[in-house]
């Protein structure tokens, strides 16, 4: 069974996007995937693109766009959301209804570092390591894990406390 997967965060830029593409290239046909923002920037950033690139992770059709699109009739119907933006930094992060599950995997905002471009460049680094230690560990999950909800809610609560220093470590 395929299921629809949504990240969700602010500005539709950066970490939803680096989401979406990885877990677009990983899953194969297991998972559609999406990415959406409650703000969205209009633009994914460069540096996403960049980052994507250079791990050999498709960037086709990319687009920053508002989770509006996911909110008609006609819309695909949502198995999981998941927003990735940074509460710990008093982002706002959206509220979503739905009949779907919900978790959190925040981390902080590359887009939002300063500086020189390779020290941007290293934050959207170091975000999509994050990402895709998370990544590894929500494909490693049984597909028998998706028939008991509140199983599935707190393995995918737990994924979102991985970090790529934990990922780094092991």
């Amino acid at each position: 069974m395929t299921h629809n997967v949504l990240f969700l965060c602010t500005g539709n830029s950066a970490r939803s996007v680096l989401a979406e593409a990885t877990l677009r290239a990983w899953a194969g046909n297991r998972f559609k995937v999406f990415s959406a923002g409650s703000q969205p920037t209009g633009t994914v950033n460069p540096f996403a693109l960049t980052q994507l690139q250079a791990e050999g992770i498709s960037t086709a059709g990319l687009r920053s766009k508002s989770w509006d699109e996911f909110t008609t009739a006609d819309a695909p119907r949502m198995d999981l959301v998941v927003t990735v933006c940074d509460s710990a930094a008093a982002e706002t992060c959206p509220v979503v209804f739905g009949d779907f599950l919900r978790t959190h995997w925040g981390l902080p905002d590359p887009a939002a570092v300063g500086g020189s471009d390779a020290d941007r460049a290293e934050a959207f680094r170091r975000a999509h390591r994050t990402i895709q230690a998370r990544l590894m560990a929500f494909l490693a999950l049984p597909a028998a894990a998706w028939e008991d909800r509140g199983q599935l809610k707190a393995a995918l609560d737990k994924i979102g406390f991985i970090d790529a220093e934990d990922a780094d470590s092991e």
